[in-house]
């Protein structure tokens, strides 16, 4: 990952400098490193908001989120694209980690009866296509925004929440190096 784009943080802690990053990801790579740097901090009620254009790299953020959550079990698992299945739940100890899919879904009515609003309340959610949830969307989500270059290797990473919770795991990301 390359040195993000952030503003410099207000020193009483009170302002959204600190819910906002931008980083450059110069690979698939980097692209999984950044989920398995998110991973271990995420717990129940936590929902991550993917969006950009089919190839951005969002089901790869999520494979790779969703394997790193495994692996500290000591598990691993094939973990396919929800793209058929619309949703996938993984037991990950203690929580459940739902993979949302919803790209072929036509509006929010289809949400509830998938259980998704259950979910954002009591697993780890991770969602594909949030643009289908509409008002359903959990205002203390993270979203993130994957844009490939034109180069097509590298992305453009937006991060982005309204909800406190998200800032610490923001500033942490935006220093090079594991995540304490």
């Amino acid at each position: 990952m390359s040195a993000p784009d952030m503003p410099k943080d207000d020193p009483s802690g009170d302002n959204a400098s600190d819910l906002s990053l931008t980083l450059r990801l110069a690979d698939a790579e980097a692209t999984a490193d950044l989920a398995r740097r998110i991973a271990p901090h995420l717990r129940a009620g936590d929902t991550i908001l993917l969006s950009g254009p089919i190839g951005a790299g969002k089901s790869h953020f999520c494979r790779s989120l969703i394997q790193a959550r495994l692996a500290e079990l000591g598990r691993v698992e094939d973990v396919p694209s929800p793209t058929y299945t619309i949703v996938q739940v993984y037991d990950a100890g203690e929580v459940e980690i739902w993979h949302a899919d919803l790209y072929r879904l036509t509006g929010p009515d289809e949400i509830v009866e998938l259980g998704l609003e259950e979910a954002f309340e009591a697993a780890i959610c991770l969602v594909e296509w949030p643009d289908r949830l509409e008002d359903l969307a959990p205002e203390n989500a993270l979203w993130l925004d994957l844009a490939p270059s034109q180069d097509n290797d590298s992305r453009k990473a937006s991060l982005r929440a309204t909800d406190r919770r998200w800032a610490p795991i923001l500033r942490q990301l935006a220093q090079p190096g594991p995540m304490a």
